[in-house]
């Protein structure tokens, strides 16, 4: 199945091409290595691409399938039980607005940070993190008192584009600008690559799509994010 844009089919342009490396499966279906993240794509919807899929389903149980609203792609899902089907926009940024959000000082997080990572993504639940998801790099941080209150970083990279994601802010600490002063330093430094960045945010999520306007993303598409049980 041939896609005209990279971003039509994220995790399965990613997991075979940018990060390959990370990816278990075959030529017929992909999942992430479930110590950095959920996601799983069969390459069409053949016999063959469909058993490979249910394969890696069932073997890495919580897996998350993420496909173009209305294509056909859409539906081919394997047996395990569906938990949940929610309807996403993706966006795109190709330039920063005019900066309006306060200056703060960040810093890069690595290996040394992965448990307090965790730990804030598990709390604030910005979207599927697992232990070693800071090995997808570009992570920075706001520490208060020695402790992680605030990270922003990349995920999916695919041609031309890399995902900004795991945006989030402890309860504590929101209201201070946080999350979109960390999401321009991470945008930027994607820009300076000349690619472009983007992201998935719940089409529901209105106060989050708004943040992300405020940025410089536009809705590119809509896509449909299925959880699987785990």
């Amino acid at each position: 199945m041939t896609m005209s844009h990279p971003l039509d089919r994220t995790t399965w342009n990613a997991l075979t091409g940018r990060l390959k490396a990370y990816a278990l499966g075959d030529d017929h279906a992909v999942r992430l290595d479930p110590d950095l993240g959920v996601f799983l794509a069969a390459r069409d919807d053949s016999a063959e691409s469909r058993a490979c899929l249910n394969a890696l389903a069932a073997r890495y149980p919580g897996s998350g399938l993420v496909e173009l609203e209305g294509s056909a792609m859409e539906n081919v899902l394997p047996d395990q039980p569906v938990v949940s089907r929610s309807p996403c926009v993706q966006m795109t940024c190709s330039a920063l607005t005019t900066s309006g959000a306060p200056e703060v000082a960040f810093g890069a997080l690595g290996p040394d940070d992965a448990a307090e990572m965790l730990a804030l993504a598990t709390l604030t639940k910005p979207g599927p993190f697992r232990s070693r998801t800071q090995e997808l790099g570009g992570f920075v941080g706001v520490k208060r008192d020695g402790k992680l209150i605030a990270m922003a970083g990349n995920r999916l990279r695919v041609e031309g584009f890399t995902e900004l994601s795991g945006v989030c802010v402890h309860p504590d600490f929101r209201g201070q600008g946080l999350a979109g002063a960390l999401s321009r330093v991470v945008v930027a430094r994607i820009l300076e690559t000349g690619e472009q960045a983007f992201l998935h945010a719940y089409a529901g999520h209105e106060a989050t799509i708004r943040l992300y306007r405020s940025l410089g993303f536009d809705v590119r598409t809509r896509v449909t994010y299925t959880v699987l049980a785990g």
